[in-house]
């Protein structure tokens, strides 16, 4: 492999310092969404356009496209842990057979989508242009998932930025010019589709994934399990990270979602910002889960809380100029939805964080009842958010809830669990 798959799986010592270029990098990447989030601000005309656009690409877009992300997951996973013990056997049949199966994913999902798409917009109130432009980009998206499983699994995290960082350029470039002309909220999702075409990039170092040998096939007892526990991980961490906009986009009124998708997007802003350093640790971890490197891994979540308590409180201490800097206008209203929003994601990373720990380390139990509290988070927003007001006061409470029994149960399985024997 590349000299920067040596360095990634080396010392230790090295982790913290990879995540901390990662998320260095990925920060920039972010700066540059919120300027994306800026243009759409200023050029939307249309009441509740910026809305549904936010609504349609971290809401809808994601939904769709579950099924190749929990593929990626699971697949990310075993390429670390062939390529940190050193079978480069295993490893290279594992890239070989797993091309055929992402492809196989992609086309099932893809049908799926398409299946799905039509009932889906009906229930979520989308118009069916919309529609039709996010269903085009999910089924192109979902190729860049084979892309992110190679580049985390690999532990190729700087290439991994890289394509984070051109992807926000073509989607700034692209979005600026195209809605500057035609202002709806389609072209903001093309936008976010043709920014897609970043992960072409791979293709430069396409010579050192041309592996030899005979493809192994990732369908067997272990990985079959380890897909379905991945399905509840993948799918609780949307519930608790997007599902509020789909609640959003069938029960508010047009300005009511565009204060809320404002104020949501500076708030989630918070975990996407830090969340480079859980990709490095879920690399790590599912790599190797004893010695030395539990010291790094854990030091790596410290850096990640920190991150997330210290960005809260600078956002909730300057929300007003955030919304105004986002917007291009004050809004008021979108200022005061960011409190409770930013309560709401602190808990949310902290569950995040726990379960990807938890699933990199193959604690099954704990990943299963994430996927469970995600699911009755976003039931329990479904039932009573009915307003701005009732989301707002439902959402810390839940997401609090859920954290004290997440925490807990993952406190206790760490003390079962020796040290020098962290699995």
């Amino acid at each position: 492999m590349s000299q920067e798959l040596k360095s990634d799986s080396g010392p230790a010592r090295q982790l913290v310092q990879s995540g901390i270029i990662f998320a260095a990098i990925n920060f920039v990447t972010g700066l540059g969404n919120l300027a994306f989030q800026g243009v759409m601000g200023r050029h939307l005309s249309g009441q509740g356009d910026y809305g549904s656009a936010n609504s349609a690409i971290s809401g809808f877009m994601p939904l769709l496209g579950l099924l190749p992300l929990i593929a990626t997951f699971a697949v990310t996973h075993y390429i670390a842990h062939f390529n940190t013990s050193g079978d480069d056997a295993r490893l290279q049949g594992l890239l070989l057979g797993c091309r055929k199966f992402l492809f196989r994913l992609t086309v099932a999902g893809s049908l799926l989508a398409v299946i799905i798409v039509k009932p889906l917009s009906d229930f979520f109130h989308y118009n069916e242009g919309l529609m039709l432009v996010t269903l085009g980009c999910v089924l192109f998206g979902l190729w860049g998932a084979f892309a992110t499983a190679l580049c985390q699994g690999l532990a190729w995290f700087k290439r991994l930025a890289f394509i984070g960082l051109l992807a926000v350029c073509l989607r700034l470039a692209f979005g600026w010019f195209v809605t500057l002309n035609f202002p709806t909220a389609e072209m903001v999702v093309l936008a976010s589709g043709v920014a897609l075409l970043a992960n072409l990039v791979l293709l430069f170092w396409k010579k050192e994934l041309a592996l030899h040998g005979e493809p192994v096939s990732p369908w067997n007892r272990e990985f079959v399990w380890y897909l379905v526990v991945s399905a509840a991980c993948v799918g609780g961490g949307y519930f608790f990270m997007q599902g509020d906009l789909l609640v959003m986009q069938r029960n508010f009124s047009a300005g009511e979602r565009d204060a809320y998708a404002a104020a949501e997007r500076l708030a989630v802003a918070l975990q996407l910002g830090v969340s480079p350093l859980l990709t490095v640790l879920f690399t790590s971890r599912s790599g190797a889960r004893a010695g030395n490197i539990v010291a790094e891994q854990l030091k790596l979540m410290g850096l990640y809380v920190l991150g997330l308590v210290s960005g809260a409180t600078i956002l909730f201490v300057t929300r007003g100029l955030c919304v105004k800097i986002i917007l291009g206008r004050p809004l008021p209203e979108a200022g005061a939805m960011i409190g409770p929003l930013v309560v709401t994601m602190v808990f949310v990373g902290l569950l995040q964080a726990l379960a990807l720990w938890a699933l990199a380390s193959r604690w099954s139990k704990i990943s299963l009842l994430y996927g469970v509290l995600g699911l009755g988070y976003w039931l329990t927003l479904f039932a009573r958010g009915k307003s701005p007001a009732a989301l707002l006061q439902t959402m810390p409470l839940a997401a609090g809830i859920a954290f004290g029994i997440l925490f807990l149960t993952w406190f206790i399985t760490m003390r079962r669990h020796k040290p020098a024997t962290q699995c």
